[in-house]
């Protein structure tokens, strides 16, 4: 599951819905799940998965870079994610001559374990209720920009008060769209280092053909520390921190899984709507996921071209085209299963029950035209949306969509200011110019924004009104007059950049031929007219009383909170999908690294595999890490609710010893994110014995291993 990233809405549950659905709150455990939990098969307490006052597991589950998860797995701070997650600062990491993509890296002690500029972890401290709070302050004569000025006065208090000085982040979060309010205190650690990765051949192993696909033979995991100050603070680098000693880790066992074993997963799934209505899933697959799927893959092209060519900037993009190609597939994928099992209809079935209840006449005048106004919304949406994920499949390839913009105010200020004063602003621009240059290629660049426009100004609509100039001129060709905005811009290079910053001058950023483009993409993603905000107002209010309304009709209703990046809990089992003949397991639940042989292709980019892999295959030398049957395991199904954002969550057995990081879903069940389908529903993970096997016996990191508790 990749980090995957509108609504914070809440979902019903019925009373004879499966038991795996759904993502639920640590405080409410006790009263909502620990007894079915415990029948399943858990041998923990509710208290001993959340609890304020003691140790528990979620002391181990960590929020990792603000849009994955990770576990701590040792008494000295070691952190367990997914290769993905840690994608961005491996690559950082890397250069041609020390490649940690291409060839892995294992550090050998402490002192070579290595620092991104920019990572962090999240620790969760608690949570509470503050709904009646929030909600007493507000009514229904209010309008929507009234109500959220109300509601946001008492957030910013909210967190004042539980913040205790700046020692914790405090976050206060929508669920039921706004018909309730929970607080969530943090604690961010922003020394974390890199201690251990695979190689791209097994943490990427199947690359995008086998993305969201199974069988799968991927050993996406990666291994990161986080350090704090000789009193286990938060502090920023040091070479005098030291790894932290957490409240809780988690043991890892390497007993082995089978069909029907129960399991859970912590983790900060990210986003989900099970309460789009039939209209919005229309929008999305006719309108919205067509024109991003379009987009990225014009600024994938257009990157590949120049990655393929050097090794450098396969290295420099390597991020960011992973980004993009993740949810290329994803929202694909997304198009053929919602159209596939008619979701649509489905949702529609749903809206019907609900209209006839909200037509009562008791009900009717407080959710009569709920429906019909937010059909009206999407009706007058449609094509905005088909033109505002072109605009956003543009800003996610294309650096200097929106580069110019961000840099263009403080380049201005800074020519304001004497020569006394710009010496600070200057520290700060260098460092923003550093970061954004260094590693850019800027032919590549020149090419994948040109393409994104050429894209954007034939298929997009209503665009931006400079864009359409610049196309009525062009012939919707954008290729001459991009390169000449780079050749002319002081955007154009980071030399160009610094001999401003020596001779500053803000006429030069006013009349730019590259910010002109970047303004106006920026400022078009970002209009709105009255019309337009009347009726997402509406379209707010009526969301919210729809939910508040199926709540209100069956109130007998389990309810669990939509994904929204909080720390959630998902049960369910081992379970497998039908026969599969590409996959040589026995039960088709788990692949084996026999499989993972079978699809190598010498010097292929996805299925390659390293020399040293398959020795140890040909040797059957599995250490301590084989099933007992006499295989070695790599990835296993089970069938909980996750979404993005759980990449990298530790699946836990019944005992919340580690056996495994999730790290995707199959393709089949891509609606998931608005409908969850019990007999498609799976999560893929990767076994922690073939994580524990590369550690071990491919990389020979015995020190790592050494920190771990092992339970055999």
């Amino acid at each position: 599951m990749k980090k995957l990233v509108l609504l914070c809405v809440l979902t019903l549950v019925s009373t004879f819905s499966f038991a795996d659905e759904g993502m639920w709150f640590l405080m409410y455990l006790k009263k909502m799940n620990e007894a079915d939990m415990q029948k399943k098969g858990l041998k923990l307490s509710a208290e001993e998965i959340y609890s304020i006052n003691n140790s528990s597991l979620k002391d181990a589950i960590v929020q990792f870079n603000g849009g994955c998860t990770a576990e701590i797995v040792s008494g000295s701070g070691l952190v367990f994610t997914n290769h993905h997650c840690g994608y961005g600062a491996i690559a950082e990491l890397s250069t041609p001559e020390n490649d940690h993509l291409t060839n892995g890296f294992w550090a050998k002690n402490h002192s070579e374990e290595l620092k991104p500029k920019s990572l962090f972890v999240r620790f969760f401290v608690r949570m509470d209720d503050v709904s009646k709070r929030i909600l007493g302050l507000v009514n229904d004569k209010m309008t929507e920009k009234e109500r959220e000025k109300i509601i946001n006065q008492e957030i910013a208090k909210i967190q004042a008060e539980n913040s205790e000085g700046g020692k914790y982040v405090v976050s206060v979060r929508p669920f039921f769209n706004g018909n309730e309010y929970y607080y969530f205190v943090y604690q961010d650690y922003t020394d974390v280092r890199l201690v251990g990765t695979p190689p791209n051949s097994i943490g990427k192993f199947g690359g995008d053909t086998d993305n969201w696909e199974w069988p799968r033979h991927t050993g996406d995991f990666s291994i990161f520390r986080v350090y704090g100050d000789k009193n286990g603070n938060p502090a920023e680098y040091s070479k005098e921190n030291v790894p932290l000693k957490p409240k809780h880790f988690l043991p890892i066992s390497i007993k082995g899984i089978k069909e029907g074993d129960f399991s859970m997963i912590l983790g900060y799934p990210g986003r989900t709507n099970r309460w789009m209505n039939a209209a919005g899933i229309d929008q999305n697959v006719k309108f919205a996921y067509p024109a991003w799927v379009e987009a990225s893959k014009v600024g994938m092209d257009a990157m590949k071209k120049y990655m393929d060519k050097d090794q450098a900037v396969k290295i420099n993009y390597a991020s960011k085209y992973s980004g993009v190609a993740n949810y290329w597939k994803n929202r694909q994928g997304m198009i053929d299963a919602l159209t596939k099992h008619k979701t649509a209809a489905t949702k529609a079935k749903q809206e019907k029950k609900f209209n006839k209840w909200a037509n009562k006449a008791a009900n009717k005048a407080e959710y009569g035209d709920v429906i019909s106004t937010i059909n009206e919304y999407y009706a007058k949406t449609n094509e905005k949306a088909r033109h505002d994920n072109y605009l956003t499949g543009m800003m996610r390839s294309s650096t200097f969509a929106s580069l110019p913009y961000s840099l263009s105010s403080a380049l201005q200020q800074y020519a304001s200011l004497d020569q006394a004063k710009r010496a600070e602003l200057a520290t700060r621009l260098q460092a923003f110019i550093n970061d954004n240059y260094d590693k850019a290629y800027i032919p590549l660049e020149v090419d994948v924004l040109a393409d994104e426009l050429n894209l954007y100004a034939a298929k997009a609509g209503n665009i931006a009104p400079y864009i359409r100039e610049m196309a009525n001129k062009n012939n919707g060709n954008f290729q001459a007059d991009v390169q000449q905005a780079f050749n002319n811009s002081i955007f154009g290079s980071k030399a160009k950049l610094e001999a401003y910053l020596k001779n500053p001058d803000a006429s030069k950023v006013t009349n730019d031929p590259l910010l002109k483009i970047s303004n106006a993409l920026v400022e078009k993603s970002r209009e709105s007219n009255p019309e337009l905000a009347t009726l997402t107002d509406k379209f707010q209010a009526a969301t919210r009383k729809y939910i508040a309304g199926v709540l209100k009709m069956d109130p007998k209703g389990k309810y669990y909170p939509d994904a929204n990046s909080t720390l959630r809990l998902t049960y369910g089992t081992i379970r497998a999908l039908p026969k599969d003949a590409r996959n040589d397991a026995k039960v088709n639940n788990y692949t084996t690294l026999k499989g993972t042989i079978a699809k190598y292709k010498a010097g292929d980019e996805e299925f390659d595999l390293p020399k040293r892999l398959m020795e140890l295959y040909e040797n059957k030398d599995y250490g301590r890490y084989a099933d007992k049957a006499g295989y070695m395991p790599v990835n296993f199904l089970s069938d909980q609710d996750i979404t993005g954002g759980n990449s990298g969550s530790p699946v836990l057995n019944g005992n919340g010893e580690l056996i495994g990081l999730a790290f995707d879903g199959n393709i089949e069940a891509m609606a998931g994110d608005v409908i969850f389908d019990p007999k498609l529903q799976r999560t893929i993970s990767v076994d922690i014995r073939y994580v524990l096997f590369i550690i071990d016996k491919f990389a020979g990191a015995t020190n790592i291993i050494d920190e771990l508790k092992i339970v055999e």
